[in-house]
């Protein structure tokens, strides 16, 4: 039997080059901008440490040795009583107090009770009801 010889063919590829394909470029449109206005941020007023987080103060009591006699009989031992009594206390017995350029309350405030911001502010009030209204407003501080 005669055997037949099979010869392959070669398959020849034809590569076809395409022409790079051209991009397309969107011309973005110029939009004009209203002119902005400036923003001026408003300065915050300082802030105590105590306001940062969330936890208050501790409220300080005076020992008995180091409480506050008040000139009409009156023993205070705290913020809180100091503000009271500032609620009931006379011109005359305030003045005494903060006459001249000594300021008792805000001596006591600053050296027994460690208020030193509350003491700054007492040592400018210079009626009983500014000096109520600085005391209450640090008093926001503290845990009462």
């Amino acid at each position: 039997m005669p055997t037949k010889k099979v010869q392959k063919k070669a398959v020849v590829k034809k590569v076809v080059k395409k022409a790079p394909a051209k991009k397309v470029v969107a011309k973005k449109a110029v939009v004009e901008k209203a002119p902005t206005k400036k923003v001026v941020a408003k300065k915050a007023p300082a802030k105590s440490p105590a306001k940062k987080g969330s936890a208050k103060k501790t409220l300080v009591y005076a020992p008995d040795q180091a409480s506050f006699w008040v000139n009409d009989g009156q023993i205070l031992n705290s913020l809180v009583a100091l503000r009271d009594a500032l609620d009931e206390m006379e011109k005359e017995v305030f003045l005494y107090h903060t006459a001249k350029e000594q300021n008792d309350f805000a001596e006591w405030v600053a050296n027994v009770l460690s208020d030193i911001n509350c003491a700054k502010e007492l040592a400018k009030a210079n009626t009983p009801d500014k000096a109520k209204t600085v005391v209450a407003k640090h008093l926001k501080l503290y845990a009462v």
